[in-house]
């Protein structure tokens, strides 16, 4: 069972959430908290796979619990309704593995939890496109960057949203070996995160 914990400070959304989330025979939400600073409360208590967290909440909001939450084992999926796009960079660079709102089709917003929970990167087009139009510095790389052939292919399906096991499956070899790869990528590349490989490799023409 994949367990989620909802964070929205409108109860109504919180039970809408819920409600057709327990439908699904695979997960399970375990929670619901009311502010920011109770989600962090309960990431820790009730140390779910998936948080499903709004930006905008009392006491402590989203980006601050993000922050807060920084090195969790929990997958963090920003679900808003806020429509300003500077708000998904942050979001993405302080640790959320997706960025979605809240006019997503219910089917797909279980897709990405199951998505986001194995390990892949989920951004809505709007918020891809909103990471795209930033430019370059955040993923700039000096110089010409030398991958061998197989971390290209590797790079090539992380920018396809491809978790670790996938891309083993996909090239025939072992997740070890794929985790070395992805991080020889990340380190050439001169970026944190798999969110950033994928972005250069849209820029550059590998995706």
């Amino acid at each position: 069972m994949i367990k989620v914990l909802i964070a929205d400070d409108h109860p109504v959304v919180r039970q809408g959430l819920r409600t057709f989330l327990d439908l699904q025979e695979d997960i399970t939400v375990v929670g619901e908290a009311g502010d920011g600073q109770e989600a962090v409360e309960l990431v820790g208590e009730l140390k779910p796979d998936v948080l499903l967290l709004d930006l905008k909440m009392p006491v402590l909001g989203g980006l601050g619990a993000l922050e807060r939450l920084t090195g969790s084992a929990t997958r963090i999926v920003v679900l808003t309704s806020v429509s300003d796009r500077s708000d998904v960079g942050p979001a993405m660079r302080a640790g959320a593995a997706g960025f979605l709102y809240k006019d997503v089709d219910p089917s797909a917003l279980v897709q990405a939890v199951r998505a986001v929970h194995g390990g892949q990167v989920l951004l809505a087009p709007e918020a891809a496109e909103a990471m795209l139009g930033a430019g370059p510095p955040e993923v700039h790389v000096p110089g010409p960057v030398q991958l061998t052939e197989r971390e290209r292919e590797v790079l090539t399906l992380i920018a396809a949203g491809r978790s670790n096991r996938e891309i083993a499956r996909a090239l025939t070899v072992a997740e070890k070996t794929v985790k070395t790869h992805v991080s020889n990528v990340l380190m050439k590349l001169g970026v944190q995160d798999r969110t950033q490989a994928a972005l250069y490799a849209v820029r550059h023409g590998l995706a």
